[in-house]
């Protein structure tokens, strides 16, 4: 049995990076609906019902990496098996995590079709979950 004490922050981050993959796939298996409710504007919605195959790879390739995220942050907890990189990575995925949190406004006029409402929610919960890797880096740092 490994031991996860004191990791509670990182099995947490990553739960939430679970999540957020499973909505990403939920955008895949539901459509439009999903894509305007969670906010990824109607352009992206408009080419669902269209059956483009943008707005599905988009969904794939981010839930992947999301997925990914949250096998680390379960390697860094020690609930599966130690990652390559696992201490850069988390340090990295913390990072990203922050920066989206806090840098939203530098990327909107990239995606001009996102809502304002989605720029909020996403960014605060994306620094939610910056902020949770961060107090798990910190708590299992000496074990990276």
């Amino acid at each position: 049995m490994p031991d996860t004490r004191g990791s509670g922050f990182l099995i947490t981050g990553a739960a939430l990076s679970g999540v957020a993959a499973l909505l990403h796939l939920g955008c895949i298996a539901f459509g439009a609906p999903w894509y305007r409710f969670l906010g990824a504007g109607e352009r992206m919605a408009r080419m669902a019902d269209a059956g483009h195959w943008y707005p599905a790879t988009a969904a794939t390739v981010i839930a992947g990496v999301l997925l990914a995220w949250s096998l680390y942050a379960l390697s860094g907890a020690g609930v599966i098996g130690r990652l390559p990189l696992r201490r850069a990575a988390l340090c990295a995925i913390t990072g990203i995590y922050l920066l989206r949190g806090v840098g939203f406004v530098a990327l909107m006029d990239r995606f001009p079709g996102n809502s304002l409402a989605f720029w909020l929610w996403s960014s605060a919960i994306c620094l939610g979950i910056g902020v949770v890797h961060f107090l798990g880096l910190r708590q299992a740092w000496h074990r990276l």
